[in-house]
């Protein structure tokens, strides 16, 4: 199993998190999304970041990838057990795609007068969201879940984006903690990810 991904891209961390998570022994491939491998190509000719290759399977949808190494690993599992809870675990991961990484995504390739109104929207957005943070040890469940696997790379680029999480109050910040200090999220992180720590001390 090969998944290759770009450094930094947040849609990428939740695929390695997942990994890491699962215990998956895999090999993980960075590159340039700019210049992708010519194996990358031959598979996946968009070079999209990131792609999982299982053989004959090719997958490059980060949501996808992450479904996909949850029901071929059981152990432990990220997803509750019964279809309603799923459904709704998909539900919330689709929103927070909408409400949260839209702005990500406009923050880090916009213009800098719509950057900045997206940073303010999103910063708001989490600070609305704070009861949420709170009500639970994880995101709206009191077991880690995928959902959290698609929040903790979004908070972990926060303060490279100028947004203070001490800032969002005590529930996110501890929410967010909790996160950072899990062994796989640790393992997750890419060399270039790694040098955002000094920005969460």
């Amino acid at each position: 199993m090969t998944l290759f991904s770009s450094p930094t891209c947040a849609m990428s961390h939740c695929a390695r998190l997942v990994l890491h998570e699962k215990g998956v022994t895999a090999d993980i491939e960075y590159f340039d999304v700019n210049e992708p491998p010519e194996d990358l190509l031959e598979l996946n000719p968009n070079g999209t970041s990131p792609t999982l290759i299982e053989r004959d399977l090719v997958l490059y949808d980060s949501r996808i990838i992450m479904e996909y190494l949850d029901e071929r690993f059981p152990h432990p599992p990220l997803h509750q057990m019964d279809p309603v809870s799923r459904a709704s675990a998909r539900m919330l991961i689709k929103r927070i795609d909408q409400d949260w990484y839209q702005l990500l995504d406009e923050i880090l390739n916009s213009g800098e007068k719509k950057s900045a109104r997206a940073k303010k929207m999103l910063r708001e957005s989490l600070l609305a969201a704070a009861p949420a943070f709170e009500a639970h040890p994880y995101f709206m469940s009191e077991e880690y879940s995928l959902i959290d696997c698609a929040m903790a790379p979004l908070l972990w680029r926060l303060p490279s984006l100028g947004i203070d999480i001490t800032g969002l109050g005590k529930g996110i910040t501890a929410y967010a903690n909790r996160l950072f200090s899990r062994k796989a999220f640790k393992e997750s992180l890419s060399p270039e990810e790694k040098e955002m720590v000094a920005l969460h001390k």
